[in-house]
């Protein structure tokens, strides 16, 4: 028995691995309107999927009552290259996430709202019963957010919420956006900005010829660092490695740069490395990110810190519950505890964010090898 459910973890694990290196193929194969390449987009990110500007074309009727749509915005300061994590509270509890394009713009779709006692049964009022007085901010680390609250005549009429601004507050901890960014010379300005326009048009060699004219004139630029590190991971990740450390070293509170050095050791299965940086970053921000959270996690489960990677994967998926690789790696570990059932629940809910393909049909063998280990209804 014990063989048999090591067997299976490891399956599952194998899964967790593979996950992350497959999303932007699979967000490409399943969108109408091509956007520009990222590492960092999931299935549901809107960056690909053109949906903003779907949506903004119907007619208000037409849109009313399947999403809401808004645009984030930063101020004082551009906004970043990665999309931006939004979230939608209700009573303290995060009910839904999206992310932002590279325009600041969102679009929240809402999750299939299941009839249960008490609820009506109109799905139109099941989703105003659960979003209705809703707050929706921008989760981003160093920043305050402007909150937009969900009336009925979002949910009914005019689904867009308008501009949420993020506002800086005290630096003293770590953030999302290096504090570098506004110390930055015009001219190393410029080539920034010039470097993500080539970077939307889909021109890497020129976003990447720009990036390094702008760290060249300015080499405290972290965010430059962190986007030329963005570029080259692909092909060069010891170039990654090494733009990454200089983002870490102009601004040691920019946490992204962790993340993303979290991210080439675990590609390269090294574990204590990937949580080094892990710790290093939620030492400087306990809150984290929900990317943290996950390579965190995953690093503890593979060190076999079992108990320890449960409640940080945990904790990523309270702050964005969209995440399919969470979801999995969360059923390995309850499988490893024999709650096949918990394990079969997360991995029903990594379908829910999993475009078809090989990926879904695979989880699904999963959850039919997990199935038979569940008691019989009576």
């Amino acid at each position: 028995m014990r063989a048999k459910l090591y067997s299976l973890s490891l399956s599952f694990l194998l899964l967790t691995l593979v996950s992350l290196q497959v999303r932007q193929a699979e967000a490409q194969v399943h969108t109408s309107t091509p956007g520009p390449p990222s590492n960092i987009a999931r299935p549901d990110s809107i960056q690909f999927s053109g949906l903003y500007d779907y949506w903004t074309m119907m007619s208000g009727q037409g849109r009313a009552g399947g999403v809401l749509l808004g645009k984030l915005a930063m101020e004082g300061e551009p906004l970043p290259w990665q999309p931006l994590l939004i979230s939608v509270d209700c009573n303290g509890s995060i009910v839904n996430s999206t992310q932002t394009d590279l325009q600041g713009r969102f679009v929240i779709t809402f999750a299939e709202t299941h009839g249960t006692p008490g609820t009506p049964s109109d799905a139109q009022r099941q989703m105003e019963t659960k979003y209705e007085g809703c707050k929706v901010r921008g989760t981003v680390a160093g920043f305050r957010s402007s909150v937009a609250t969900i009336t009925v005549h979002n949910l009914r009429d005019e689904p867009n919420l308008g501009t949420i601004t993020l506002s800086p507050e005290g630096r003293e901890g770590g953030t999302e956006i290096s504090t570098t960014t506004q110390a930055a010379p015009s001219n190393a300005m410029k080539a920034f900005e010039k470097a993500r326009s080539d970077f939307l048009a889909q021109n890497n060699d020129g976003a990447e010829k720009n990036l390094k004219k702008a760290v060249q004139i300015y080499p405290g630029f972290a965010q430059a660092w962190l986007q030329l590190g963005e570029l080259q991971k692909s092909s060069d990740s010891q170039a990654a490695r090494d733009s990454f450390s200089k983002a870490m070293a102009a601004d040691p509170k920019f946490i992204l740069p962790y993340e993303q050095l979290a991210e080439l050791a675990r590609d390269a299965q090294d574990w204590k490395a990937v949580l080094d940086q892990t710790s290093k970053a939620l030492d400087l921000d306990p809150t984290g990110t929900p990317q943290l959270w996950y390579e965190d996690a995953l690093a503890k489960f593979q060190l076999g810190k079992t108990d320890e990677a449960k409640v940080s994967v945990e904790k990523g998926l309270a702050m964005d519950h969209q995440q399919p690789s969470a979801e999995q790696l969360l059923a390995v570990i309850l499988a490893r505890k024999a709650d096949y059932a918990g394990a079969v629940q997360h991995l029903k809910n990594s379908l829910t964010y999993l475009p078809p393909g090989p990926q879904a049909d695979m989880v699904k063998q999963q959850i039919a090898q997990l199935e038979t280990k569940l008691p019989a209804a009576k």
